[in-house]
């Protein structure tokens, strides 16, 4: 890999650095203001709903420019949907804004990796990019939750600014700096002699031809079994979060602060599972990996047994492991699918589109979950849990991930014995 390679990577990994701990920004400035409880699965829910509503026209925006022109007005964006923040938009709709300029940005940031390398090495670089991601992930959980944690707001209180900023606005305005870094970075990323496509303005002909390329690639036997893993990894990945958060507060006993860290340790995991996947795990056998995410979706079951601090974090590193190893080589058997068939930004576009749905499924579920099955707060709850609840009552969380751990595991078993039965019919390759 040669430095254009790390320059792309550094402006990759600053932005989605600054989306992460927007996350837990938002979710912070949420609880300021005193929000029920499902409104943080909807924050996550209307930020993902713009990768689905812009998926038609993102792939031929990505594929009109540069991708380094296109990711620069993209964290525009999302600089502007901070600042909503800042000066009172409310936060489930900012960070709508942030959503519609992440989804624009997916294409080119994946986009310019298969324009850039030949196909021989995308396993390879998506190991670096997934690792650069879920770096991202870890500091980033871990920036938002230090920023807006309980440790800032004597700071503030002590200084000049706790007269102009909250904990939770105070991260908004430093995560900002972070985008301003990713789009200086965005000026060095190099511009390829590739052929341009010029954009379209014409909204029924771009939605047509999306659907032309969601049929193709759902048609095609590695693609179609790729974007069902993909789609469900991102899906189970977005809801995980939440649900993370909410089992470390109930039955760990720890602050929202704490089970940030504990979300990291899952993104530490898929870290080092994308790492192995990418030294190990060869293009053309992309598919040998599908047992470990039946195996991921029996370990999450095993959340309900654990309430040591210790077994929980070691838990959580193996499920994160275990996302990161079936997830890797067939992101990149997906994007090498896509781009034989219709060109990186459109191919990444469809599958945006596709797991973005997984997303808004599985968190929509949960946000209806938290918000008609959550039961009273009862006297002899934890202070943690008490102060965590106390807008809307304790979700229902035996429900929630005995059905997440066996979705994942039953979903991932069809997805397998559908590869099984292509191997025999001479389709696919074992």
């Amino acid at each position: 890999m040669d430095r254009g390679f790390f320059i792309i990577l550094g402006a990759q990994f600053l932005s989605a650095l600054a989306d992460n701990a927007l996350f837990f920004a938002a979710l912070a400035l949420l609880k300021e203001q005193h929000s029920p409880e499902w409104h943080l699965s909807m924050l996550l829910w209307c930020f993902t709903v713009s990768y689905v509503v812009l998926a038609p026209f993102a792939g031929s925006f990505a594929d009109s420019m540069h991708k380094g022109k296109a990711m620069m007005i993209c964290n525009g964006i999302k600089l502007a949907g901070c600042l909503g923040m800042l000066v009172g938009i409310p936060p489930i709709m900012a960070y709508a804004l942030v959503g519609f300029g992440a989804a624009a940005y997916s294409p080119a940031k994946y986009g310019i990796i298969t324009e850039y390398l030949p196909h021989e090495k995308l396993v390879a670089a998506n190991g670096w990019l997934e690792g650069a991601t879920v770096s991202a992930i870890i500091f980033g959980t871990i920036l938002g939750g230090l920023l807006a944690g309980s440790h800032v707001a004597p700071w503030l209180n002590s200084t000049v600014l706790g007269a102009f900023f909250t904990p939770a606005t105070f991260a908004i305005a430093a995560i900002i700096l972070l985008y301003l870094a990713a789009s200086w970075l965005n000026c060095y990323i190099p511009k390829l002699n590739i052929e341009l496509k010029p954009l379209q303005l014409q909204p029924v002909a771009l939605i047509k031809e999306f659907w032309g390329c969601v049929a193709k690639l759902w048609k095609d036997p590695q693609g179609q079994l790729s974007l069902g893993v993909t789609t469900l990894f991102w899906g189970a990945g977005a809801t995980m979060r939440l649900v993370v958060l909410n089992w470390a507060i109930i039955w760990l006993n720890f602050s929202m602060e704490q089970a940030t860290q504990l979300v990291a340790v899952v993104a530490f995991g898929i870290a080092a599972g994308a790492i192995l996947a990418g030294h190990y795990v060869p293009l053309k056998k992309a598919f040998c990996v599908l047992p470990a995410g039946i195996a991921m979706g029996i370990l999450v079951i095993g959340m309900l047994f654990v309430h040591n601090t210790w077994l929980a974090a070691f838990l959580m590193f193996i499920v994160g492991c275990l996302s990161g190893f079936f997830v890797v080589p067939l992101n990149a058997m997906l994007q090498h699918r896509g781009h034989t068939l219709m060109g990186a930004g459109h191919s990444i576009a469809v599958q945006n589109f596709n797991e973005n749905i997984g997303i808004l499924v599985m968190v929509g579920i949960h946000a209806m979950m938290v918000k008609y099955f959550s039961h009273p707060i009862t006297d002899n709850v934890s202070k943690a849990v008490a102060h965590q609840f106390q807008a809307s009552g304790i979700p229902p969380m035996y429900a929630i991930i005995t059905g997440f751990g066996l979705m994942v595991a039953l979903t991932m078993i069809a997805i397998t014995v559908r590869f099984r039965r292509g191997v025999r019919a001479g389709i696919m390759n074992d």
